[in-house]
């Protein structure tokens, strides 16, 4: 490894030991494809990690893992169970692989343009950091919506059910 991939390396690294401290429920870390788009909002920063999508999808959750301040609500495009081997060679490896690394966690999957759909309502608010990775096979992005690690959303449920003057749509908003 060169020295100049392995600061950039590190820098991912640095940079996730900096920000996972100071975020907290609604900001996004993604791990994205090679040629997943650098977008325009502020909120949104991306970095070239030159370094393996798996690799860097691992080293995320476990450095949320822990943190005792959040977890992470993993989304999946809908799109990856059906890419054909033959329009995207490695993708089942990469399937099988990313299963192993994802391994007991609850996976949301929508389709893609609704995750973008959310992520951008997102940084309207909350900070989105953008890891890309080496990977060029489609529809290979993870995204991590981070969440209370201490507070669930049932308990936030019960929390607004119990309240006096209680709302019960702000409970139904509570619990997404």
């Amino acid at each position: 490894m060169t020295r100049k991939r392995l600061e950039r390396n590190e820098n991912w690294q640095r940079t996730l030991k900096r920000v996972l401290p100071l975020w907290g429920h609604r900001n996004w870390i993604v791990i994205a494809d090679s040629a997943y788009p650098a977008q325009a909002n502020q909120g949104i920063e991306t970095i070239a990690t030159e370094a393996d999508h798996l690799e860097v999808l691992k080293a995320t959750l476990g450095a949320i893992e822990k943190s005792k301040h959040v977890r992470a609500n993993v989304y999946l495009d809908a799109e990856l169970k059906t890419i054909a081997e033959q329009d995207a060679p490695g993708i089942s490896r990469y399937r099988q692989r990313l299963a192993q690394v994802i391994g007991n966690r609850e996976t949301r999957v929508l389709a893609h343009e609704q995750i973008i759909a959310k992520l951008d309502e997102s940084a309207k608010l909350f900070r989105i950091l953008n890891f890309k990775s080496t990977l060029a096979i489609p529809y290979t992005s993870v995204f991590l919506e981070l969440d209370c690690g201490y507070w669930t959303s049932e308990a936030e449920q019960r929390l607004r059910l119990s309240m006096p003057n209680n709302d019960r749509s702000s409970a139904a908003q509570a619990s997404r």
